[in-house]
């Protein structure tokens, strides 16, 4: 079983996250700059197994997509392109800077460091991703039940 790449998806930056293998959990990987995502990404699918990409995508509280989807449409197109084997699944990032900058305060880390923005779309990956995995995690559980 390979692991699962969380993305929250800027303009400027993307942040990165990356569950275990056995795809329980998911942790903070690193935040590259947009231009730099592929060349990252190809890199990292050469020395690690991964089997999909979840993406924040940006919906409004009416459930319909925001105007931020002009831009990370694209790069879900190409992303699908580049990498045509790999599942890609999209998941609410409704409130995910909030949350990452709410655990980093209840975490302890400082103000100064709160402050970096690269700090907060990691967590803000990770959180995405773990959002994923939980209701994956749930919709087998409710399957059992049945």
């Amino acid at each position: 079983m390979g692991r699962i790449i969380g993305i929250d998806y800027g303009v400027k930056r993307i942040g990165l996250a990356v569950t275990d293998p056995l795809q329980i959990f998911a942790s903070p990987l690193m935040t590259v700059s947009t231009g730099e995502f592929y060349e990252f990404i190809t890199g990292y699918l050469e020395t690690d197994d991964v089997d999909a990409f979840v993406i924040g995508y940006p919906v409004q509280m009416n459930n319909q997509p925001s105007a931020s989807v002009t831009y990370i449409n694209p790069f879900i197109k190409r992303l699908k392109k580049t990498y045509p084997e790999k599942h890609i699944y999209l998941a609410d990032e409704r409130f995910t800077s909030q949350m990452a900058i709410r655990t980093m305060v209840e975490g302890g880390v400082k103000k100064r460091d709160r402050q970096d923005k690269s700090m907060i779309d990691k967590i803000s990956a990770s959180i995405i991703l773990q959002s994923f995995l939980d209701n994956r995690s749930n919709k087998k559980e409710n399957n059992k039940q049945e």
